[in-house]
């Protein structure tokens, strides 16, 4: 129900644009009554941003899986490994959806703005994971802002035409390059 409302909706916002469609007219074109839907999606914004949700825990689940495996080492591997992917959570997918998709969150300033609670949220789990002290709050931030800024690097690059192909060396020495920095500036989570 959730996917199909969202789709739904995002097929219209890219048609129309996001400011141009309204609730009821997402709920009418999914067949759901505008109740409900509220329920399901608090925000008109969390229509479009529900594909992005279940990444909110996703660095926070990398570090729980590896207990062994220094945080920033884990996180590191995990990020590349989703470059070699095309993962679309990394900017570096050429997809005509994908690249719409993007445009459409990147291009509209409600959908910026509520794409950075996702993003406050992935930070507070991460920083659990990491202790949960000041110093793994600080950690957390730098490491959300890091892998933020390396996506919307890599989807700017690919969205103004560059091949993936072309981006992605680029693109995984810009990842080595920022979490060695990332490495050297936080060595309580680098090493073991």
């Amino acid at each position: 129900m959730y996917a199909s409302v969202s789709e739904t909706a995002i097929r219209l916002f890219l048609e129309r644009g996001f400011d141009a469609v309204s609730v009821a007219e997402v709920a009418a074109a999914a067949e759901i009554s505008k109740p409900p839907l509220f329920r399901y999606f608090p925000a008109k914004e969390d229509l479009v941003l529900y594909r992005i949700a279940d990444h909110g825990r996703e660095a926070a689940r990398v570090v729980e899986a590896a207990p062994d495996v220094p945080p920033l080492r884990a996180l590191r591997r995990h990020f590349l490994e989703r470059l070699a992917a095309d993962d679309p959570v990394t900017g570096l997918n050429d997809h005509p959806q994908v690249v719409a998709f993007h445009s459409l969150v990147y291009g509209t300033p409600s959908l910026v703005a509520r794409m950075y609670r996702h993003l406050e949220r992935s930070e507070a789990a991460l920083a659990e994971a990491l202790g949960g002290d000041l110093e793994s709050r600080l950690a957390a931030g730098q490491v959300v802002a890091v892998q933020r800024i390396l996506a919307e690097e890599n989807f700017r690059r690919v969205a103004a035409g560059e091949p993936v192909d072309a981006v992605r060396p680029d693109a995984v020495a810009a990842a080595e390059r920022a979490f060695g920095l990332l490495e050297d500036g936080l060595r309580r989570f680098a090493s073991a």
